[in-house]
């Protein structure tokens, strides 16, 4: 191996920065005169990774419900004055307390509650488990599952990808990425056509071997960098390799011009907060770079709650609401409050009756939507009663049957985003199996 072979490998080993972003081979330099034509849409999923227990984020709090659910929940049951009241077509729920700033927004009309999500082939209930989705009680399987969009693990793109793919001649005019995850690589956000660019929050791709003193060292590094990416080469993976860094240097210096994106709402200091301030940072940029589809993906962990629930959930449901509070306000302030929806996701619920400290696997769990186009103020789906032989309880321990699939969900905001309704059924391939395929939170 010659030694001009070893000086490239170690320069461009310099570049050790740009591990935070993938998926750049498609993206190139941006015009100034790049301008989106305002027909702007953004989903953002929020993933509750572990599994988060629906029964206690949504309290039913109406007749005998409540009294039902306490007896059932045991220690792990909410007391009354540790819910926050919402009314859903004259039928009264409560929050969990760790919600106060998810409460406003639902007072407001503009956050939905889907009830008894979860991952379906086909409507199913306690009676009926001829088609379920594989291994159905596995973190590892439902997350892919969930994420896919699949249940039974086939496909090996996400519906947000998907999703991307439906609306890619929506950003025909812009090169900016169109799928972005903010928690490192994730299937949700991969489609056939659109790869996901992952990104690292407060990371403008900027090169640590690029800040040398003097100055001019650093340029001449730099010059060489750019004589280097831009050499064609008889190897295709050179090429490719070249290409990314290229690109990763051309978003760097949009990344690092945009600040904080004129946003000045604050936001929390936590993962999950800077996950969705990076997010609206981005959704900033549209107009300048011209992009008019945008899908995010956000994640949050420590959901898995076999023990130590009340506190562990309470801590993780905080974040969430004074996350997705600053997001929603940050919208506004951009006035782009409509046309931007976030949601929640996770790998699936967990039992109704608790196991010591904490609660096990389930499967159906209530979601959040949040968004100036949510038809909000109201639960969607059949909530399911507290009587525990009833047959959306596949057992007597509480694990929901979901009676809304993840397809319909899915269906219903990808239908918002502007994928028309033949093209769900390449987002969705179970949705045909399902009689409704809009659940109606979206306007």
């Amino acid at each position: 191996m010659n030694k001009q072979t070893i000086s490239r490998r170690n320069f461009l080993g310099m570049t050790a920065s740009f591990g935070a972003l993938a998926a750049l081979s498609n993206f190139s330099a941006l015009t100034a005169s790049a301008q989106s034509t305002g027909d702007y849409k953004a989903l953002v999923c929020i993933f509750l990774f572990g599994g988060n227990d629906g029964h206690n984020t949504v309290v039913p709090l109406s007749g005998s419900e409540f009294s039902s659910y306490q007896t059932l929940r045991g220690g792990m049951a909410l007391a009354p004055n540790e819910v926050l009241a919402i009314n859903s077509n004259g039928t009264q729920y409560g929050l969990h307390y760790a919600l106060p700033e998810l409460q406003n927004i639902y007072n407001q009309g503009k956050m939905a509650i889907v009830a008894n999500v979860g991952n379906l082939v086909r409507p199913t209930t306690r009676t009926d488990l001829t088609q379920v989705p594989t291994q159905l009680f596995s973190h590892a399987d439902q997350v892919g599952q969930m994420q896919s969009g699949a249940p039974d693990g086939s496909l090996g793109t996400g519906w947000g990808g998907r999703t991307s793919d439906a609306m890619i001649n929506s950003n025909a005019g812009s090169n900016f990425p169109p799928s972005i995850s903010f928690n490192g690589s994730s299937l949700f956000s991969n489609g056939g056509q659109i790869q996901s660019a992952s990104l690292q929050p407060g990371n403008d791709l900027s090169q640590y071997a690029m800040s040398v003193y003097p100055p001019a060292h650093s340029a001449a590094r730099q010059q060489a960098q750019t004589e280097i990416v831009n050499a064609v080469s008889s190897f295709n993976l050179v090429n490719s390799a070249n290409k990314v860094v290229s690109n990763a240097n051309n978003l760097s210096a949009i990344l690092q011009n945009a600040g904080n994106g004129g946003i000045t709402t604050p936001f929390p200091s936590t993962a999950i907060g800077n996950q969705l301030k990076e997010a609206a940072k981005m959704i900033s940029l549209r107009a300048s770079v011209g992009i008019n589809r945008q899908v995010f993906f956000c994640g949050l962990g420590g959901f898995d709650t076999h023990g130590a629930q009340s506190y562990t959930q309470w801590d993780l449901l905080v974040q969430i609401s004074q996350a997705l509070g600053a997001f929603y306000t940050a919208t506004q302030e951009l006035g782009v409050a409509d046309k931007v929806t976030a949601f929640t996701a996770s790998d699936f619920g967990r039992t109704l009756q608790p196991s010591g400290s904490g609660t096990d696997h389930g499967w159906g769990s209530h979601h959040l939507v949040v968004g100036g186009a949510v038809n909000g103020g109201s639960i969607y789906g059949a909530f399911p009663s507290m009587a525990i032989g009833a047959s959306h309880f596949l057992d007597n321990r509480g694990i929901l049957v979901p009676t809304t699939s993840l397809a319909q969900y899915g269906a219903t905001l990808a239908k918002w985003f502007g994928v028309n309704d033949s093209a769900l059924n390449s987002v969705f391939p179970v949705l045909p199996n399902f009689s409704v395929r809009d659940v109606g939170f979206m306007l």
